[in-house]
């Protein structure tokens, strides 16, 4: 959406930045009544939520793994709803917080579902509660029977972070980066229909791809354009 981020309370005239607090109301009075400042609009999606998985962590030792993977994805869940990457009209990099949530979010909740957990599962649950942290766990300590989970995790994070791209290329028009996009699409979709089982190799460059595209948006640099192609290319 596009929005004038400097407001004004119109019931005590304190200003603030809506960017800041991602809220209408006045943060001095608590009144709905403001007024924007800006003479133009941004475009903006980013929100202002945080991400705290220290309560979980601290229940490590007390809590059973079903409970503690239901609460990280809660959690996660919360977080990453209604998340974006333009922040008063600049597009931001696809964040490891985000990719860490999304990937805990899907894991967590087919934990949760499980009757018996693994020893490498209970591990790499572990690992994934230091989302919040942007920490993820290397691709090659996927158990096998969690890849589909974080292939789907990557193709929903990709997913999200397409449709900021679109929104900021609807502003931005670039030929080259929307062809890009839409490629990133089709792969994102294969992933998907395959029910996210596909190499963590391939998930992984997936979501390089996209940050490469990113980075050519918000930077402009050429040869970002160029390994995002290369990357899918190689995905085939």
């Amino acid at each position: 959406m596009k929005i004038r981020g400097r407001r004004e309370c119109e019931a005590c005239g304190a200003r603030w930045s809506y960017f800041d607090t991602g809220e209408v109301t006045c943060p001095d009075c608590g009144s709905l009544h403001s007024v924007g400042l800006d003479d133009e609009r941004a475009l903006h999606t980013a929100s202002t939520a945080t991400l705290d998985l220290a309560p979980v962590r601290n229940d490590l030792e007390d809590a059973s793994l079903s409970d503690l993977a239901g609460d990280a994805a809660d959690r996660c869940r919360s977080f990453t709803r209604g998340y974006g990457f333009i922040d008063d009209g600049d597009l931001q990099p696809l964040d490891d917080t985000y990719l860490a949530a999304q990937e805990l979010r899907h894991v967590g909740r087919e934990l949760d579902r499980r009757m018996t957990v693994e020893e490498a599962a209970d591990r790499y649950l572990t690992a994934l509660l230091r989302a919040d942290e942007g920490e993820r766990p290397d691709p090659a300590a996927v158990p096998a029977d969690l890849r589909a989970m974080r292939g789907l995790a990557y193709a929903t994070t990709v997913g999200a972070y397409r449709s900021d791209l679109r929104t900021y290329l609807g502003e931005h028009p670039d030929p080259p980066a929307e062809r890009v996009n839409g490629r990133l699409g089709d792969h994102q979709k294969r992933i998907e229909a395959l029910d996210g089982d596909v190499p963590p190799g391939d998930a992984e460059a997936l979501v390089a791809a996209a940050r490469d595209l990113g980075r050519y948006l918000a930077d402009g640099e050429d040869a970002a354009l160029a390994e995002a192609d290369a990357r899918l290319d190689g995905l085939a």
